[in-house]
């Protein structure tokens, strides 16, 4: 059994993970804790599922859900956040809060209040390991937030734009000197963000099924991970998003599912009263 768990709570993580991601992008490009997350998520799940059950092949409706929000995005960066003009950081969490209760309420009149579930990838026949049972789309999931986690990483360590996304997170001023655009380094790390939080929603929503509401709890859980890694720590952010599934998971069946949800909660509590900077980053740090 505690293999079973184990293995449904790291399927759920992963996509806390990549929630927690786009938490972590934002956050070390701009100091800006993008409550909106969320949404892209859900975006990303309801646009493929609905495209889908119009008849469109599956592969075509996964890239223009990708699409649909990667344009989201952006234009959440530039017709929300950019025009905001303020470095106040409360002022800019209102404002992403009430973007994602725009876009929400844009969804139930666009999608309608109904469930929506995209097929299965690869099929439904689980896969039996250890005595657990696991689906094929559990497998997605954990491959595809692998995934990403590395293509981050060689981005953010080989290329160009992103050693510039660094340079940007370590001193603005310095690298505006240098010839960065800050202006487009933000338009892209939020086109990247919603690109990851619709690639999430769009492997989860084959197994939990998705709605105009789902980004919301997503959003909570998301920043929860993000807390626990350490906010601008990307590994620590896969890491804290694994632990949060896996506890939950354990919670759920060696204690009540009731307890499931209150968990994430509770662990934003204790960390910043015990580990504010995260429990997998470095305890003495300062940006500069």
């Amino acid at each position: 059994m505690i293999i079973q768990f184990v293995l449904s709570g790291l399927t759920t993580g992963a996509i806390y993970a990549l929630v927690a991601l786009g938490f972590t992008l934002i956050y070390s490009c701009s100091d800006v804790i993008n409550f909106s997350q969320g949404e892209f998520v859900m975006i990303g799940g309801m646009t493929a599922a609905i495209l889908c059950e119009t008849g469109i092949p599956l592969p075509v409706a996964i890239i223009i859900a990708i699409a649909v929000a990667c344009v989201i995005g952006g234009l959440v960066y530039e017709l929300a956040i950019r025009p905001a003009r303020t470095n106040d950081r409360v002022v800019i969490i209102i404002l992403t809060i009430g973007v994602a209760i725009f876009i929400k309420g844009i969804a139930q009149v666009v999608f309608g209040k109904q469930l929506h579930k995209l097929p299965y990838f690869s099929g439904e026949a689980p896969i039996h390991f250890l005595g657990a049972t696991l689906t094929t789309q559990a497998l997605w999931v954990l491959g595809g937030a692998a995934a990403i986690m590395a293509l981050l990483l060689v981005f953010f360590r080989f290329s160009i734009a992103g050693k510039s996304f660094i340079a940007m997170s370590a001193n603005r001023f310095a690298a505006v000197l240098v010839g960065t655009n800050v202006r487009l380094n933000l338009l892209v790390s939020f086109c990247l963000s919603a690109t990851i939080g619709a690639i999430g929603g769009i492997l989860i929503t084959p197994i939990t099924t998705t709605s105009f509401e789902a980004g919301t709890f997503l959003a909570l859980k998301g920043f929860a991970a993000a807390v626990l890694g350490g906010l601008g720590n990307a590994p620590g952010a896969v890491l804290g998003g694994l632990l949060l599934g896996t506890l939950e998971a354990l919670s759920a069946g060696y204690l009540s599912s009731t307890f499931k949800d209150a968990i994430a909660f509770l662990l934003i509590i204790l960390i910043m009263l015990v580990f504010p900077q995260g429990i997998f980053s470095p305890r003495q740090h300062e940006r500069v």
